[in-house]
């Protein structure tokens, strides 16, 4: 497996520059805490407690949304995480930034301002572009080496992720190590027993995308979400449409009608589908209603029902690894959790390798009392995760590799 320098290549008392992905849900224009901050909480004590001058960088939000705002409270949020004072400078590379970097002892932190203020940093461009940027050029000039701990965002041609590396010695920080080798497991590992992928969420088009990229490397697929809705819809089904103008089933059948038909056509016995959905009753109770039983779809099914988890069961505890992207149902409604909890917890229950993509899917592990222990993986990549499992190359990692070679 062709690789990257990590933390364990690189000399002693470095200033270094660090990416990481602290982007965050906003609340009355704060950021929220997540698993992020203590992910990356990792990487950067481990700079700090080996003595080197620690700079980091990240973003949050896009221009013009709500979630665009300063990083200011993210430093707060990662000092609590890290147990030492991060510092902020409300400034990415102008003069404020680089009296802050130069007053850096060994061991402290700083936190950049929010890299998407700057504008050389979001336009999509080669990284060449990018390298020459008065952003990459002026910062690289105070730093002995630059680290990617930002996997969940190594999809992007962004500078800060594809400039550096073709200026400074480049390595990969503890998180950009941990997500990459678990989620190219399944490109890159042999696995002598079954194989089964957990498939659901909201995003069909991306899943059935992995779906088709990976089919020959997969035994089974559970299907649940939108997705197993959709394939019910394309097996004869009366489900997997909109109601309520609610959009979330309409297009994504249009989009993937042929990839559907294409894969229950050729790949048809390694498909589970569900066999009954849960909803709201009349009295807002969870109800159960059989797939083959269903006429017209007149209301929205949020959860996989109780004989689709029993037929999930086995064929997880029987696999030597599972992938899951996506959870099977509404889970943050505890009454339509039965589907995503139930399969993670047969999985944790299970001696097999397991990763869980996917940042909402693994809120799910903590909400109902499992322990990310429990898993080989637990990954905070989203788009990110999706061109692991795809196959299609991910530019900021791809850099890291060649700096190595």
């Amino acid at each position: 497996m062709s690789t990257f320098n990590t933390l364990d290549d690189l000399d002693s008392n470095q200033r270094v520059l660090i990416r990481l992905d602290l982007n965050s849900p906003v609340l009355d224009g704060s950021a929220r805490d997540n698993r992020r901050f203590d992910r990356h909480a990792e990487t950067v004590r481990e700079l700090a407690d080996a003595g080197h001058r620690v700079v980091c960088m990240a973003h949050q939000g896009r221009p013009g949304n709500d979630s665009f705002i300063s990083l200011k409270s993210h430093a707060d949020i990662l000092s609590s995480h890290i147990d030492r004072d991060v510092q902020f400078v409300a400034d990415t590379y102008g003069a404020d930034a680089i009296e802050a970097i130069r007053s850096l002892e060994n061991g402290e932190v700083l936190l950049l301002e929010n890299t998407r203020m700057v504008e050389e940093e979001l336009p999509e461009e080669d990284p060449e572009v990018k390298a020459k940027t008065d952003f990459v050029e002026t910062l690289a000039a105070e730093f002995d080496a630059y680290i990617n701990d930002a996997y969940s965002a190594a999809h992007r041609n962004h500078a800060s992720l594809v400039g550096f590396p073709l200026v400074l010695p480049s390595y990969a920080g503890r998180v950009m190590q941990s997500e990459y080798e678990a989620n190219t497991a399944i490109a890159e590992r042999e696995f002598d027993g079954q194989v089964t992928m957990v498939i659901g969420g909201t995003k069909a088009t991306d899943v059935i995308g992995v779906m088709n990229a990976i089919g020959d490397k997969i035994d089974t697929f559970c299907m649940g979400g939108i997705a197993g809705e959709l394939f019910l819809r394309a097996a004869g089904h009366n489900v997997g449409y909109d109601i309520d103008d609610n959009d979330l089933y309409d297009t994504q059948w249009e989009n993937n009608k042929a990839t559907i038909e294409s894969l229950l056509e050729e790949r048809g016995d390694q498909i589970e589908l569900a066999v009954d959905l849960a909803y709201a009753d009349g009295n807002d109770e969870r109800a159960e209603v059989e797939v083959a039983a269903i006429e017209e779809k007149d209301k929205s099914y949020l959860d996989i029902g109780s004989t689709s988890v029993a037929q999930y069961d086995p064929i997880i505890r029987d696999s030597e690894a599972v992938f899951v992207k996506g959870a099977l149902g509404v889970f943050e409604d505890e009454r339509f959790a039965v589907g995503t909890s139930g399969v993670l917890e047969a999985i944790a229950e299970t001696d097999c390798f397991s990763v869980v993509g996917g940042g909402d899917t693994s809120r799910a592990i903590e909400l109902y009392g499992m322990s990310e222990d429990d898993f080989s993986h637990v990954s905070i990549a989203g788009g990110a995760y999706i061109r692991a499992l795809t196959g299609d190359p991910l530019p900021a990692v791809e850099l890291l590799i060649d700096a190595a070679n």
